[in-house]
């Protein structure tokens, strides 16, 4: 196996193309680099260079070798400054699951803002429901997760920290309205009547939290949700809302989803709030894991 050593020592003599000049830059006398290059020309089956009383110069096996030399070693010598970079979270890679929601609120500004201080980490993104997430999170396959959380408790070996909290805001046909089917008073939905109305929702086995809480908050007016039709993704919700083919509550952020024939639409009174919240595995303890999570806690103070 080749020694680094051996290959500086090569790389020496083939800048200066003296055994002597070459020594004496490596702080050692001219008998040990002559052995050292002697003992690597017999390992590699090859002359590295041809000798006279008066020259020294580089066969064209040598020639040919030296630049190949000088990548390896540059390569070992900067191996110190990655073993840093990766010690302080400064490069490496990073597997962020969201949930849809997150697409059109705390998701662009934190990946944003992450993407500015740490330029040299590889950033995953990859879009999964809150059940997969978790699971993910717990099998080690993603570092963090930005899912819903209406206060449920996670598993314990898994870390939590808010992002986001914002009321339900309704997605109605905007044909509805035309026809008089829902009438809002300035743009509010007041009472109670379009509860009566077909619900579209998120499956509780994929969102636990966000469909409790919207199932909550009509059996707290003295409703019963008629689910018409559950989807696991918020824009196919919003197609089957522009559809006609019922209503929809949705964080209040999902207003910048814009789409034909979808009106959003405040709900009068008292109305729950979806949170949505950074999760990670406790046992990670990469520090671009730990960079992510400060950077989040800064968001806080911009809200």
């Amino acid at each position: 196996m080749l020694e680094l050593r051996q290959l500086r020592h090569f790389l020496a003599v083939a800048d200066t193309l003296h055994f002597g000049r070459a020594a004496e830059l490596l702080g050692m006398t001219q008998p040990p680099l002559s052995q050292s290059i002697l003992a690597l020309e017999r390992q590699l089956g090859g002359a590295l260079f041809v000798r006279s009383k008066r020259s020294v110069r580089l066969t064209d096996f040598g020639r040919q070798w030296l630049e190949h030399v000088r990548l390896a070693v540059d390569g070992v010598a900067a191996l110190s400054d990655v073993a840093e970079q990766l010690l302080s979270g400064r490069t490496g890679r990073l597997s962020l699951a969201f949930v849809s929601t997150a697409d059109y609120s705390v998701l662009p500004r934190l990946v944003q803002r992450y993407s500015l201080a740490f330029p040299e980490v590889e950033l995953e993104l990859a879009e999964a429901t809150s059940d997969i997430q978790i699971a993910a999170l717990l099998d080690g396959r993603i570092d963090a997760g930005i899912l819903i959380s209406a206060g449920a408790a996670l598993p314990g070996t898994l870390g939590y920290h808010p992002l986001l909290s914002e009321p339900l805001v309704s997605a109605v046909p905007e044909t509805w309205i035309a026809e008089g089917r829902l009438a809002p008073v300035d743009g509010v939905l007041r009472g109670d009547d379009w509860m009566r109305e077909p619900l579209i929702i998120f499956p509780a086995r994929v969102s636990p939290d966000f469909h409790d809480l919207v199932t909550g908050f009509y059996r707290e007016r003295g409703h019963v949700p008629a689910i018409q039709q559950e989807a696991i993704q918020m824009q196919t919700i919003i197609s089957l809302v522009s559809a006609g083919l019922g209503l929809a509550l949705v964080p209040a952020s999902l207003r910048h989803l814009a789409r034909t024939g979808v009106r959003y639409l405040p709900i009068a009174g008292a109305v729950p709030e979806l949170e949505t919240g950074l999760v990670w595995r406790n046992a990670n303890d990469a520090l671009t894991l730990a960079n992510l999570i400060a950077i989040a806690a800064k968001l806080d103070t911009e809200n």
